[in-house]
């Protein structure tokens, strides 16, 4: 069983800056591929950014892009979402997802939710 943790986020003036983190344990890392999804009270969880397993793909949902960076680091099982310009639209519960099967190649839907491991999530809160 693979346990995910997400650490980061809080509360953030709009236009400024955030950094979440995701580190997993009880698996081997560097066969998954992971995910960064978002959900407001109300609204479906949607995906925001992925990663392949080798760092080699990252996709992102169109609202994000421009402003938030998806990256790994298999030598230290962490992976980051950089989040910049953030938007009071950005406010939400992050959580980071992982999967060892097929995920973030050539094409990406923020609604694909076919991952294997989730964590509990991140609150991010951007003020106007």
């Amino acid at each position: 069983q693979v346990e995910v943790v997400e650490s980061g986020g809080g509360l953030v003036q709009a236009g400024g800056s955030a950094r979440l983190s995701c580190t997993t344990s009880g698996g081997h890392f560097e066969d998954l591929n992971m995910g960064w999804f978002r959900q407001t009270p109300g609204k479906e969880r949607e995906g925001v950014a992925c990663i392949r397993w080798n760092g080699d793909t990252t996709h992102y949902v169109d609202s994000v892009k421009g402003r938030f960076t998806v990256a790994r680091d298999n030598a230290k099982k962490i992976v980051t979402l950089q989040m910049d310009n953030l938007k009071p639209e950005d406010t939400a519960r992050y959580f980071c997802a992982a999967t060892p099967y097929d995920y973030c190649r050539r094409s990406y839907s923020p609604h694909d939710q076919s991952m294997e491991y989730w964590g509990k999530g991140t609150e991010v809160t951007v003020s106007s």
